[in-house]
């Protein structure tokens, strides 16, 4: 039996974007599972429905929305039948069959069969000149109609229909948008945040008549005038029903599948036929029905894993906004932004710079919001609306909206405005431009899959608001982050779901996390096995052991790699305090290896620059000769800690800030953490030590010390919270060891302390180490027992330049050979 005919036939009805969006998720991971079969009733490959809006308006062409051509399913040796409607499913054979005679048997059949647009019935619907907004022939019968007609009316004004007025207005016509409700898009619109974006609609030219009942589409052998429930009269060329869209039901009510308002699916996108799959605008999931891209994808992805067989991903529903994609509007809802009786209004409106904002709450949390003008913190609110985050704590600073974080996208720039030669992401390079052309060419839709077509946002991830941002301008409506994001695409589990397991679990390595969760990828990838193993050295200090190939290269290496391909050495430096002793060591090694560049940092040390990776070693052993040891600059660890001279010498200092400092760095160095952690004391209120911009910052003061965390400088700047004041040294070393414990054991990977704490909360920091005695206590306990195990506390230099571990990864590749 040959390769081909042992594989199982899957037929898949419906060639647009949710129906080929599995293929495509299932081609990833069961490449060689069936054979596939397409039909779809448009003469055309998978094209970019979200991008017809371009093409009315003459901006686009059909090729530059095209996303996956003919070739495309040649290569994937998947057969697409164009130009077939399928109108008979034989469920007790497995055989589905055209309405030109053609046949085709399955094993599984995936429906995705999208939605009809609503006709309004009445009379005169049926005449030349009515048109839908659908697809592509839709948008050929409107730009036929531009060219020789004058004036168009829109009946609807959700957000179809504006998008059809702006591209009908865009070709030269007269446009009337026709709508029954008191104002636009009232699904995702409050009254007044409707009545500003009527207002700015009309100044660019669009008319509108709301309140209005159609009764009659006038004419004879064509469109001719639409006629009102009140008698008024329109005269038009062309009239566009955009007044919604209904699940394609049809076929799948003919053979008998269950089917309400949609195909009624189970969590994995079963029907009631366990050989019969469904994803997109035919489907009905708990009661619901989506006509957004987003919640298809998500969709598509539970549905291939199911049909790979590999029985993990389930669909729960999803939470979904809105962006308004008529160019030159801002405009973002989601939620339930009219609230009841037990929610309360949070509103900023500025009449005339165009500015609205509406944040409804109810016990704490966002449950819906309006933004109009100003739609930078769209994504937070959504994100903080998802994950149902008490904003207790920053009530006073939500309509401020996240520009207090200083986060690159969310703190005030927008990219609507930014040329395409802007650089967006720094670390690799990548500018608007290419982030723009990916998502259009090759129909990204996804955070992850800009990631890994252009590398913007996957080093250090601060222009991660600003790659949202160009997606949400780009998709507009249809972009949405998903509502929890697996850790990587090794597995559907997210972060917080893997460390549960390997704690309830009890798992102690990475192979048993990989073999226990059914990893899709049996080794891993460079994204899940640095997380995988700080997860489990975190959670089992004592059992586990570290495995430095899950490492990055500056790990690996105990030194920072530089863009010359040499390395940087930064020792340790005790509270920012050295020795004559110690700096003429530096200055003996700078000399030796002829190092031009000697920087003093910003955490009070100094760093050695341009070393060749096969003299780290021996550099390493001339530092260690006088007491200096890794400073750990390389690391997700305890960076510095930061002093000001205290009141040994400066006549304002209230405490003994270098000496706090100096305990601190011994009671936390070596410790490996989430990300990067750096602390902080100064010696009085004047704050020399920027303290309160820190990770853990403590502040003396005459009764003792206030301790501070959450803190950030550089991209993202963040101003601590102020945990608590203590008085004895005692107290400051147990608090420190606890927050950092809990941080340590709770944080995603990756995630400093203040995105961390916006997201727990800070009230839940306080509960957990301030009003908990025993939980701190405990927490400082753990902290110390793990900062005895895995060498934590051991130079790891010494380790590699006196008893040679690791020498192999000194050698130049030559000697090696």
């Amino acid at each position: 039996m040959s390769e081909t005919s042992a594989r199982e036939k899957l037929v898949v009805i419906g060639n647009g974007m949710a129906g080929i969006r599995t293929v495509e998720e299932l081609l990833k991971i069961a490449p060689e599972k069936f054979d596939i079969t397409v039909f779809g009733s448009e003469p055309y490959g998978n094209y970019n429905r979200i991008l017809l809006s371009p093409v009315l308006a003459g901006e686009k062409t059909i090729k530059d929305i095209m996303l996956n051509d003919l070739q495309w399913y040649a290569d994937n040796k998947i057969t697409l039948h164009t130009g077939e409607t399928v109108t008979e499913i034989d469920r007790k054979n497995c055989i589905v069959k055209t309405a030109n005679g053609k046949t085709a048997k399955y094993d599984r059949l995936l429906l995705a069969t999208g939605s009809n647009p609503f006709i309004l019935p009445v009379p005169g619907r049926d005449l030349p000149g009515v048109i839908s907004f659908r697809d592509i022939h839709d948008v050929d019968l409107m730009l036929a109609a531009a060219r020789s007609g004058k004036h168009a009316v829109v009946i609807g004004g959700g957000l179809l229909g504006l998008e059809a007025a702006n591209g009908l207005m865009k070709q030269g016509m007269r446009v009337t948008v026709v709508h029954i409700m008191d104002w636009l898009m009232e699904r995702q619109m409050d009254e007044v945040s409707g009545a500003m974006l009527k207002k700015s609609l009309a100044e660019k030219g669009m008319q509108f008549m709301l309140k209005a009942s159609t009764r009659e589409i006038m004419g004879s052998q064509k469109v001719e005038g639409v006629k009102f429930a009140d008698g008024t009269v329109l005269e038009a060329d062309i009239v566009v029903m955009a007044v919604g869209i209904r699940p394609n039901i049809d076929l799948a009510k003919k053979v008998g599948l269950h089917c309400e308002r949609g195909i009624v699916v189970n969590d994995t996108l079963q029907t009631f036929d366990p050989k019969i799959y469904a994803v997109g605008e035919c489907v009905q999931h708990r009661g619901q029905t989506y006509g957004l891209v987003a919640p298809l994808f998500e969709m598509a992805k539970v549905c291939a894993n199911h049909l790979a067989a590999y029985g993990i991903g389930m669909y729960r529903g999803s939470v979904t906004s809105t962006k308004l994609k008529v160019t030159g509007i801002d405009l973002f809802s989601a939620g339930d932004f009219t609230g009841d009786e037990n929610c309360e209004d949070i509103v900023v409106r500025d009449a005339s710079r165009g500015i609205y904002k509406k944040v409804v709450i109810k016990d704490n949390r966002i449950v819906g919001s309006v933004l109009y003008g100003d739609t930078i913190d769209g994504a937070w609110y959504f994100q903080l609306m998802r994950e149902q985050t008490n904003v207790s704590d920053i009530r006073d600073k939500l309509m401020f909206g996240q520009a207090h974080l200083g986060d690159s996208g969310h703190g005030g720039n927008v990219v609507a405005n930014m040329s395409d030669d802007t650089e967006i992401c720094g670390c690799n390079g990548v500018c608007k431009g290419t982030i723009v052309n990916a998502i259009t060419s090759k129909g990204l839709f996804t955070l992850e899959e800009v990631r890994m077509h252009t590398k913007a946002s996957s080093s250090c991830g601060s222009c991660t608001g600003l790659v949202e941002q160009i997606l949400e301008t780009v998709l507009g409506g249809d972009y949405s982050a998903p509502e929890s994001k697996p850790m990587c695409n090794c597995t559907e589990y997210t972060h917080e779901q893997v460390r549960e397991f390997i704690r309830t679990q009890k798992l102690f390595s990475i192979p048993a996390v990989i073999e226990k969760l059914k990893w899709k990828n049996k080794d891993g990838c460079a994204s899940c096995r640095p997380a995988l193993n700080y997860y489990l050295l975190s959670t089992w200090p004592v059992e586990c052991r570290d495995d430095p190939q899950s490492r990055f290269i500056n790990e690996r290496a105990h030194a920072n790699i530089q863009k010359d391909g040499t390395y940087s050495v930064i020792p340790r430096m005790w509270g920012g305090m050295t020795t004559p002793d110690e700096l003429r060591s530096i200055a003996n090694v700078a000399d030796e290896y002829g190092l031009k560049t000697v920087h003093v940092t910003g955490g009070q040390r100094i760093g050695l620059y341009g070393i060749k990776k096969q003299d780290l070693p021996v550099v390493w052993k001339k530092l260690n000769a006088s007491g200096l040891v890794s400073g750990h600059a390389y690391g997700k660890a305890l960076r510095t800690v930061k002093t000001c001279v205290g009141k040994e010498w400066c006549r304002f200092g209230t405490q003994d800030s270098t000496g706090i400092g100096i305990k601190l760095e011994q009671l936390t160095w070596g410790s490996w953490m989430p990300h990067k952690f750096k602390m902080a004391a100064s010696g009085c209120p004047r704050n020399c030590a920027e303290a309160t911009i820190k990770d853990f910052g403590v502040v003396c003061v005459d009764s003792g010390y206030e301790l501070h965390v959450g803190g950030n400088r550089g991209v993202k700047v963040r101003a601590t919270d102020l945990l608590c004041k203590v008085e004895t040294e005692a107290e400051e070393l147990e608090y420190c060891a606890a927050f950092i414990q809990l941080y340590r054991e709770e944080a995603r990977y990756l995630d400093r302390t203040a995105p961390w704490i916006e997201r727990v909360g800070f009230s839940y920091i306080k509960q957990n180490i301030v009003e908990n005695t025993k939980k701190r206590q405990q927490l400082a306990e753990r902290f110390r027992i793990s900062q005895q195990e895995n060498e934590t506390q051991i130079d790891p230099w010494v380790i590699r330049s006196t008893e040679g571990r690791d020498q192999e990864q000194f050698l130049p590749l030559k000697v090696i050979a």
